[in-house]
């Protein structure tokens, strides 16, 4: 339970900083007593605890988004209304993520869990990232979006399928590109990554009902609980800090992880 606990803590502390919370929670399985890969699983159960906090945080934006796409769709309210635009654009931004994690699932869940290619993905992903936001123009708000960019947003997201990449600094670090501001780059990832983890999680907790695993379904649930709470004040946080800083911080943090991972790999001290 305390092992579950802390797996829990650490979801909800990474999950929407751009620093890939099922890395975190794949490198820190092999320090825990168990020294056990969670499994991805557990990952994407724990996972519907931080995507809860951002129905809460956002609960006013959702509820307005999807009234007037309800509206739009049998015309009572413009198709072009920006509310019922973005109801869309959460729609298409997801077709990606659900596609190719079906396609590739038995590789999600075994070959891409190797902790060499979650310390690979840390630190090319990290400096991209740092990339993106050097050089991006920071000038388009949500406003802006169009369906063409709402769909590379969407196959940016379905990166964060590989342990490392991050859903929140795959899906910021396009915006940033593409010349999104931080802070619209951010709200948008947080939103779209909505269906794609409620549906990822109901899934695998449907799928590995009543079948063995490193934690079982209390411990389990009482880590989406400790993720929940966190999130909700990391959303908050995040949210604040990069509509007036950098996320040189973050860059430099994965770098430094996937660096250690590396070292730690390399000399035998971890299994990969």
């Amino acid at each position: 339970m305390i092992e579950a606990l802390i797996l829990g803590l650490v979801q909800g502390l990474t999950e929407f900083l751009p620093i890939s919370s099922s890395a975190h929670l794949r490198i820190l399985g092999e320090f825990l007593p168990n020294a056990a890969d969670p499994g991805a699983a557990f990952t994407a159960i724990v996972q519907i605890g931080t995507e809860a906090a951002v129905v809460v945080f956002f609960w006013r934006d959702i509820v307005r988004i999807v009234s007037r796409w309800w509206l739009a769709l049998w015309g009572r309210v413009p198709r072009n209304d920006p509310d019922a635009r973005m109801g869309w654009l959460i729609i298409l931004g997801s077709i990606p993520i659900v596609v190719l994690g079906l396609i590739f699932q038995e590789q999600i869940e075994t070959t891409l869990r190797s902790l060499w290619i979650v310390a690979t993905t840390l630190i090319v992903f990290g400096i991209l990232l740092g990339i993106a936001d050097w050089i991006g123009a920071k000038r388009r708000k949500l406003e802006d979006l169009t369906y063409g960019h709402g769909i590379i947003y969407g196959f940016a997201q379905a990166l964060a399928l590989i342990p490392g990449v991050s859903r929140s600094g795959g899906t910021i670090t396009a915006g940033l590109l593409m010349g999104y501001e931080r802070a619209a780059a951010a709200r948008y990832a947080f939103l779209l990554a909505i269906p794609a983890v409620f549906g990822s999680g109901f899934y695998q907790l449907f799928k590995s009902w009543g079948e063995p695993g490193v934690y079982g379904p209390v411990e389990t649930a009482a880590a989406t609980l400790v993720a929940f709470v966190v999130a909700l004040l990391v959303i908050a946080f995040f949210m604040s800090y990069i509509s007036k800083r950098s996320f040189l911080p973050f860059v430099i943090y994965r770098v430094l992880l996937g660096g250690t991972i590396m070292v730690l790999l390399a000399t035998g001290t971890i299994d990969a």
